[in-house]
């Protein structure tokens, strides 16, 4: 079965959800492209590609690029075509690393719904949902930390992760007052996506430490492997690292052989689709390490999420980014989240829609190649 139309759809979200420390001074928009692929059956697959800077770099790499390597191929050419993908990597393409993922995960789509299972099913299922925890934004005042936990510990939601706003002073006032509105036993992490000294992380740590926090997430740039080994050495509070690494399996092992993180992250976006998340999960799970799946910031691509996160074991949590509202488009509906807990959809593939009328009224480009 080939695959005869490769179509891309940039839809427009014009909202920015970074304050301006943190957009700069380059545009923000935080748009998405969606990805569509037909094989000679009519069959599609589908998923969504970050657009956060700049939609036509993202529809550009995927439609001169991706595109080549993929029309006219088997659907079940995955690994060979994941394989082609990191050698064009290599030779000066240097894909974001939100690329080439999209392609993967549409291929699986594709694939699993010619099987009639969900995806979970094709990759061979461990469970049928996952705890969640909210998973905040930046945010300008203690207050509105504060607000945003409670409001969702209200709704059955058993964990909160903060994402503190910096610097390590506020930081720190955040998490005491954190942990004094939620009280004692309710879970609770921090994100700071932080650029903190290896003294000011030690420090940091042994506050959440005394605070009984779940896990310290991505105090450094993930490529500062010394700091991170020496802050798993020194602390006893798990660590949480590689979000962002590049090299999808490749680079995580590097992170995992220098110690360097006791939880290690992926997701369907940023870690080459489906076959580099499952590819990073095994090999923490024979390290003995926990893959945390991390928010892809697309409802829909999230869904892939759980999927892999049900067809693993070594991943407690199901990353909620929170307002919903803001990372719902194009996906119709909401989350499958009842209290507290998210169920895999019984349907074929990744068991979501995306609003085609949404896509249609807000897109800035449709591109379609054909084999």
């Amino acid at each position: 079965m080939r695959i005869v139309k490769f179509e891309t759809w940039w839809v427009a979200r014009n909202k920015c959800l970074f304050d301006k420390a943190r957009q700069g001074a380059a545009q923000m928009n935080w748009d998405v492209v969606v990805l569509k692929l037909t094989d000679e059956s009519g069959m599609e697959g589908i998923a969504t590609a970050l657009a956060a800077r700049s939609g036509a770099t993202t529809e550009d790499y995927l439609v001169r690029t991706i595109a080549p390597v993929v029309l006219g191929r088997s659907i079940y050419d995955r690994e060979r075509i994941w394989q082609e993908l990191w050698t064009i990597d290599r030779h000066l393409t240097f894909f974001p690393v939100y690329l080439p993922g999209p392609v993967d995960v549409a291929l699986y789509d594709l694939a699993s719904k010619h099987a009639g299972v969900p995806l979970c099913d094709y990759l061979g299922r461990n469970r049928s949902s996952l705890a969640v925890y909210a998973s905040g934004n930046f945010h300008a005042t203690i207050k509105e930390y504060v607000e945003e936990a409670l409001r969702y510990k209200a709704m059955g939601i058993s964990a909160y992760k903060a994402h503190p706003c910096g610097p390590v002073e506020m930081d720190m006032q955040i998490h005491e007052a954190l942990r004094e509105a939620v009280g004692p036993g309710y879970t609770l992490m921090s994100d700071p996506v932080a650029t903190y000294t290896l003294d000011e992380a030690v420090r940091v740590g042994r506050q959440l430490e005394r605070l009984d926090y779940l896990w310290f997430e991505e105090p450094f740039r993930d490529f500062e492997l010394y700091k991170y080994t020496e802050l798993c050495r020194t602390l006893d509070i798990p660590i949480a690292a590689t979000e962002t690494t590049r090299g999808a399996n490749y680079g995580v092992a590097q992170v995992i052989a220098q110690r360097a993180a006791d939880i290690v992250r992926a997701d369907v976006s940023w870690k080459d689709g489906v076959t580099g998340t499952m590819k990073i999960a095994h090999t923490a799970e024979s390290f003995g390490l926990n893959c945390e799946i991390h928010t892809t910031t697309m409802n829909y691509m999230d869904m892939a999420n759980l999927q892999v996160s049900c067809a693993i074991s070594n991943c407690r949590y199901f990353e909620y980014f929170v307002p919903e509202d803001n990372y719902r488009l194009p996906m119709k509906g909401d989350l499958p989240i009842k209290n507290g807990i998210i169920t895999v959809p019984e349907k074929p593939g990744i068991g979501a829609e995306l609003d085609w009328n949404l896509v249609d009224a807000a897109c800035v480009s449709h591109r379609v190649m054909q084999a």
